[in-house]
This record gives C-alpha cells, structure tokens and sequence, in this order.
C-alpha cells in the first residue's frame, strides 16, 4: 500500500509526519504500508516570513526528518494526476518523467499569489510570495542604492492592504534605511479597492492598524485599484500616478493550479471541497488540505483560511485520515475551532487577536515578542529525531492555540 503526498509545505510535511505516526501506532511496518512525499526539493520554505529581510535564509531542510519516520521522498514536481488509475506523473528533471501509483493521494499542493492582467505586473511587479519571488525583491532593494537619489527610487508601492499587504508594507522602512540610510527620505504607500484597511480584520483591530501606518508614515489609498506600472511609477484606478521603482503585488490567493486536475468541485479560490474527513467527495483515494482545500473549522460557519496556521493541522488530519483508510481504522473529523491571528507591524511592534471576532489581546512589544517565537519556533519542523517528530503530529494537538 501506498500514500503518496504531493507538496511539501506545512501541510504536505504534516500529513507526513501523521500518517507516519498513525502508521507507527498501528505496528505497521515502512514496507506494508509506503508513505511517499513528492516535491522539488526536501525543503520547507518559511512563506509566512517571506516579507522579511535576507529570504535566502528563510528555508528549513525536511530530507533528516523524513529520514527519520521513514517516509520516502521522491525529488520532482507532480505535473499530472490520473485518479481513475491512481497515478500521479511526476517531471523528475532533466527532462525525465516517472509515474507513481497510489492507494490514497494527498493534495498539499498550497497557493499562488493571483496576478491579475493589469498592464506592467508582470515586468514591473514584485512580490513575497514565493522563495524566488522574495529573493529577487531583496536583490532589487538592495540594487536601490547603486541608483541616484530620487523620490522614485526612495518610494514603494504595495498593492493589497490584507494581511500580506501590511506585514510587506510595515517592513520596508526599516529595511530601506538599512539599504539607503537612516535619514533617507522615505514613501511606502499601500493601495486597496476596499474602503478600509485590513478589510478582513474587522474594526477591532483597525485603529491599532491605522495607528501603527500613521508611526511609520506608511499612507493609503483605499477605495481604489492599481490600473498599470511601469517604469515610472504605479497609476491608480483614480488616475493619480505615483512614482516609485518598487512596486510590491499582495492582493489575492488562489489554490495551486494542480488542483484543476483533480475531477471535483472547486471554490473561487481553486481549493477543493472536501468533507470534514478532508476527503474529496466525488474522488475516491483523494484527499485535499492546506491552501488546497476548502474544509470546514466548526459546526457554526467558519472556514480554514489561506494560512500556515490552519495548514498544518489540516494536514495532520489529512495525513492520519489517508493512513486510517488504509490501515483499517476510524478517521478523525477536522476541526479547528480555535483561532488567533499575529500581525507584524514592523518598528510598530506586532497585533494578536484571538477568535473568529478577532478580540486583541496583546499589542505592541508584547505581541511582537510573540510573533517572533512564532516566525522563529513554532512554525519550524520538529527535530530530526523519530519519537519527538511523531510526537508532534497528534492531529488533535497540532496547532492548538
């Protein structure tokens, strides 16, 4: 028998780990029962800290850890799935191809920023949504200061004013006067279409929000979309040109594209539906989770979010729910009714809410301390070490707050 795990972020590497314990639970052996996990590299990018400086350092290796619960890792990129036949075709490099039979497929594919057809994205756009992506913006910012002093090179745009939008947009005065200078004169301005910033964050925390963009003179245009970039600078829906040389796309997620191979009902964002078991209905073998996956949290109307946090106990329950079909025994119903939100806001310090409502709990120093133990601690792979890495991914444990 075999689970083939395609993706190997917080979510592909928890369904790992807990398929990789229920397997262990059960005195199931590596042989009887094949857990495998397909990616281009062994690796766990930190997406949620991609805003930050120095993104090249922002990864964490997985092949020891993997190594160590015996789950074979299969270097290459799924790039077709056959779910009549239970087969995943897998672009192994250099032009090389393999396919992999399974008995149970988990999706764990994650999310892509959406980048919308607005003229001058694609040549004049940056972003921090993948490792390349943050590593070509930090390359760029530092290049900023080979260039003449200018209002265009010390300004920076950012389209999206949501969760990204603001951690991006908080970070980059502190990062530019390390690049350009401590008394360089300096404009970060963020762009919305909605009449509010954080739209998604509610009016509690807004005014902390607003207060902490006043501190760092990070302005707004809210109410108004980015029409076109180039060279120049960003033109805004309003017709108001800004020039700038970075500009900084943070609106939107969609699932990966994967998931349109999968023959199911999808959401608007690309996730698949699944059932609380995180099964895809109409698919049989087929499991979904993480930013893949639509998956309901609670019996009230409350839905997993394109986030690390839900990601990776998804995942752990994805994980033993494949293996328990397998193995013969009872599968656990996601659930995931706690809920708390970190956001970074720079020298400005850091917002925690907590529940659904989003109550603020903690603000400033305090809530960045926080946020810095999660960046730093919580979010990283368990050591390499067979109990502890097993141990970690109780699915009724993982990601509870």
């Amino acid at each position: 028998m075999r689970i083939v795990i395609i993706g190997a972020g917080f979510a592909g590497m928890y369904a790992a780990l807990s398929a990789a314990r229920l397997r262990d639970i059960q005195g199931v052996s590596p042989e009887k029962l094949e857990i495998a996990l397909v990616a281009p590299e062994p690796t766990l990018v930190v997406r949620p800290r991609l805003y930050e400086p120095k993104p090249e350092t922002l990864t964490a290796p997985l092949q020891d850890v993997l190594k160590s619960i015996d789950v074979v890792y299969i270097k290459g990129s799924a790039e077709a799935i056959d779910t009549r036949s239970k087969i995943v075709e897998i672009a192994a490099g250099q032009g090389s191809r393999k396919k992999l039979s399974y008995d149970r497929l988990v999706v764990a594919t994650g999310s892509r920023l959406f980048r919308p057809n607005v003229p001058g994205l694609a040549e004049h756009g940056f972003s921090v949504d993948q490792f390349d992506d943050a590593i070509a913006l930090d390359r760029h910012l530092h290049g900023l200061s080979s260039r003449p002093a200018s209002k265009a090179r010390n300004t920076v745009v950012v389209a999206g004013g949501g969760f990204t939008g603001i951690e991006a947009a908080t970070e980059v005065p502190s990062r530019l006067r390390e690049i350009l200078g401590k008394d360089a004169p300096l404009r970060v301005v963020i762009v919305d279409r909605n009449q509010a910033i954080a739209p998604d964050m509610g009016a509690g925390p807004r005014p902390i929000i607003e207060d902490a963009l006043r501190k760092l003179g990070v302005e707004t245009r809210l109410g108004v979309g980015v029409a076109s970039l180039d060279k120049s600078g960003v033109t805004l829906s309003s017709g108001e040109h800004i020039e700038c040389e970075t500009a900084i796309w943070a609106a939107g997620m969609r699932a990966a594209p994967l998931t349109t191979q999968i023959p199911a009902e999808r959401d608007q964002f690309g996730r698949l539906l699944v059932d609380r078991e995180l099964r895809v209905p109409s698919v049989n073998g087929v499991f979904a989770t993480g930013d893949a996956a639509r998956a309901a949290c609670d019996d009230v109307g409350n839905y997993a979010l394109m986030s690390c946090q839900h990601a990776t106990r998804m995942g752990a329950f994805a994980g033993n729910n494949a293996a328990a079909e397998l193995l013969g025994v009872s599968t656990r119903p996601y659930h995931q009714k706690a809920y708390v939100t970190c956001l970074d806001l720079g020298e400005a310090g850091a917002l925690f809410t907590r529940g659904w409502e989003r109550t603020v709990e903690m603000v400033g120093d305090v809530a960045k301390k926080t946020k810095r133990d999660i960046n730093t601690v919580w979010i990283y792979p368990p050591r390499a070490e067979r109990a502890a890495a097993l141990a970690s991914a109780d699915p009724e444990r993982v990601t509870s707050l």
